[in-house]
């Protein structure tokens, strides 16, 4: 039995796990990070269009602020994240941009006097100050305020990742790839490590820590379209689930984007219309001010890829071999734009659909992009299981609740990274492991039983026909529109291919270098997440977010204002076990009203949320009386809390 010793255990290599173990490694731990692939690979070089905070530097985001963003972010998600956390990401974003600077991030910056833009599909003149030059600039992005997103043309997230890799590679973090978490170990409610597999040469080994952070991503595979990349199968959800202490919150909360590339699901980022770029139909129509008067192409991308599907059943949409599609027009741009700040766009749609997008519109259509569901965490990003914490996409902290904004992913992994890779490390710095050998081995003798056991079964189930089935499922019946029907046929379909992923017969014997062996070992995991995501969608009877139900199509506060929990506690059974957390009104900073889209009276109201408004509003009243600021007023109304260095104030062009 191979066994190794560590103070801070971090698996997955992307924004979230590398920010936190910097943060680890900082404060002296013997801290190392595991993944799947070369760490610079990981999904979170995906990310193009850029990270939402509010630096309020160019003349299109002057006058942003904390309470903006933080305002933004909760209509956003519906009223379904937690506005503790929601605060604590606010604060904390305007530091991270300017640490990701100091990394080596080279943020597109302001340039002073006339530039061409394309605002609601006409050209206009944006003319900046001389006094913001050489600031770092930021474009316009669905669901905001003020243009916030901070980016580097659109290979964002890719400039992010490699400045936090090599940070993490200049401190001496010990960044081990090609290596995957398939068990946590743990013992009476208290996490110890991990029985991580070499995907190289087959070995089981024993990672034991003081702590363990998982930071593995999202589920997006579990879906046929998806903009997730093949190693996005929401393993490190599962795992963590399998434990049957720790949950997963909100499953059913699923982004689809509205702009993937038709028919290879390659993400064309939300930059393409925050910076004028326009949705058309087969008639070349600009339809999206017909739903959205307002916002437009720029309405939160749950309300888009709905609004351009309800397009497409009104008969709208363009044929073609692979299904019906809209067009993004970006030619409207103009070539220069296209070449300078959307040129990963362009070598995509040159790649992959044999066009010039400052030419020819592209084909899009809406596909699954984000999982805002993900392993239950409190505000410090701590687990149910003691010493085991998540942060980014595989996390429920619970920033996004049923809707994501555009920006707020690659924003939330690194300020995540910051702010729970402080706790974990808190943690680690106290913790001591007292854990017998013996426990480790009955952990890794159970991995090579299981892995045994599909070597040798004698069942006749194929792994990939299995794994399709899911995928289709998922798409048909989980998707953007879902209704009581489907969401049961799906659950009884997807409880079905877990019972029979019981009997899968792997053909290749090899214990190493064996795709098959590791499709037959991941496919029941997927399979328990997907379930999660059908059971908690079929129960929850109310439209929220990404969560739209034909059948129940108003937001039920009185009933769901609460976050879905599901846990798996007993290995043998074949359903999730759905529980819920309420989410307090009378501690929320904003109360739940209305979301700005789509038509109003389609809200169920709390009675508690008249109450709390009315509570608001007597304290602002109060503080404005006492000539408070905004800082005063946001104490009063709901007090948060974070470590000292992030909850400082943010310093701001024209600030004193």
């Amino acid at each position: 039995m191979k066994v190794v010793y560590c103070d801070a255990l971090i698996i997955g290599g992307g924004l979230a796990g590398l920010r936190a173990s910097i943060a680890a490694k900082e404060a002296g731990l013997n801290t190392i990070v595991l993944s799947l692939v070369p760490v610079k690979r990981s999904h979170s070089a995906a990310a193009q269009g850029g990270m939402q905070a509010s630096l309020g530097n160019s003349v299109k985001s002057d006058g942003d602020n904390e309470d903006l963003h933080f305002a933004d972010t909760v209509k956003g998600s519906d009223w379904g994240c937690d506005q503790d956390v929601a605060r604590m990401f606010v604060t904390t974003a305007p530091k991270a941009i300017r640490e990701l600077a100091g990394f080596g991030v080279p943020w597109t910056r302001i340039q002073k006097g006339d530039r061409p833009a394309v605002i609601n599909g006409e050209k206009v003149t944006i003319t900046e100050d001389d006094f913001r030059h050489g600031y770092i600039h930021s474009r316009d992005f669905g669901g905001t305020k003020k243009w916030r997103t901070c980016y580097t043309a659109d290979a964002t997230g890719h400039t992010m990742l490699y400045a936090v890799a090599n940070e993490a590679y200049k401190l001496g973090v010990d960044i081990q790839d090609r290596k995957e978490a398939i068990s946590i170990i743990h013992q009476d409610g208290k996490c110890y490590g991990a029985v991580v597999r070499d995907l190289v040469t087959g070995e089981l080994i024993a990672y034991v820590s003081k702590g363990t952070l998982l930071a593995t991503g999202g589920y997006g595979r579990v879906y046929r379209n998806t903009t997730n990349a093949v190693i996005c199968e929401g393993i490190g959800a599962a795992i963590a689930m399998e434990t049957g202490v720790a949950k997963l919150g909100n499953m059913e909360a699923v982004q689809f984007h509205p702009t993937p590339l038709v028919p290879s699901g390659i993400l064309l980022t939300e930059g393409c219309r925050g910076d004028g770029g326009i949705l058309r139909d087969v008639d070349g129509y600009r339809f999206m001010p017909d739903y959205e008067p307002e916002k437009k192409e720029l309405a939160s991308r749950d309300v888009v890829s709905r609004r351009m599907l309800e397009h497409i059943r009104n008969g709208k949409g363009v044929k073609s071999p692979y299904g019906d599609h809209l067009w993004l027009d970006i030619a409207i741009l103009g070539r220069a734009h296209v070449e300078r700040n959307l040129r990963d766009v362009q070598d995509i749609c040159k790649t992959f659909a044999g066009l010039d997008p400052a030419e020819k519109w592209a084909p899009v259509r809406p596909m699954q992009h984000y999982s805002m569901g993900g392993i239950r965490t409190n505000y410090q990003g701590e687990t149910y299981l003691k010493g085991l914490f998540a942060a980014g996409e595989v996390a429920c902290w619970d920033l996004h609740g049923f809707n994501r904004l555009g920006g707020n992913s690659v924003s939330e992994a690194v300020v995540s990274g910051m702010i729970i890779g402080g706790y974990f490390t808190d943690y680690c710095v106290k913790a001591q492991i007292e854990v017998q050998t013996s426990v480790l081995e009955k952990f890794i003798k159970e991995q090579e039983s299981y892995i045994a056991s599909l070597i040798n079964n004698s069942g006749n189930e194929d792994v990939y026909e299995l794994k399709n089935a899911m995928k289709d499922i998922m798409d048909n019946d989980v998707g953007i529109f879902r209704d009581g029907k489907s969401l049961q046929e799906a659950v009884n379909k997807l409880e079905e291919l877990f019972k029979r992923s019981r009997n899968i017969h792997v053909k290749n014997k090899k214990l190493h270098n064996n795709p098959e062996l590791e499709d037959a070992y991941r496919t029941p995991k997927m399979l328990k997440v997907a379930l999660c995501v059908a059971k908690g969608a079929l129960d929850r009877t109310e439209s929220r977010g990404a969560h739209s139900r034909e059948d129940y199509p108003k937001r039920d506060d009185a009933n769901w204002l609460k976050r879905t929990l599901t846990s798996w506690e007993d290995p043998n059974q074949t359903l999730p076990t759905v529980t819920y957390e309420d989410l307090d009104i009378m501690k929320m900073e904003i109360a739940p009203g209305f979301r700005g889209y789509g038509a109003k009276g389609m809200i169920i109201e709390h009675p508690n949320s008249a109450i709390r408004q009315a509570e608001i509003d007597r304290i602002t009243q109060e503080i404005q009386a006492k000539g408070g600021d905004r800082y005063a007023l946001q104490e009063a109304l709901m007090p948060f809390n974070l470590q000292p260095q992030y909850k400082a104030r943010n310093q701001r062009l024209g600030d004193r």
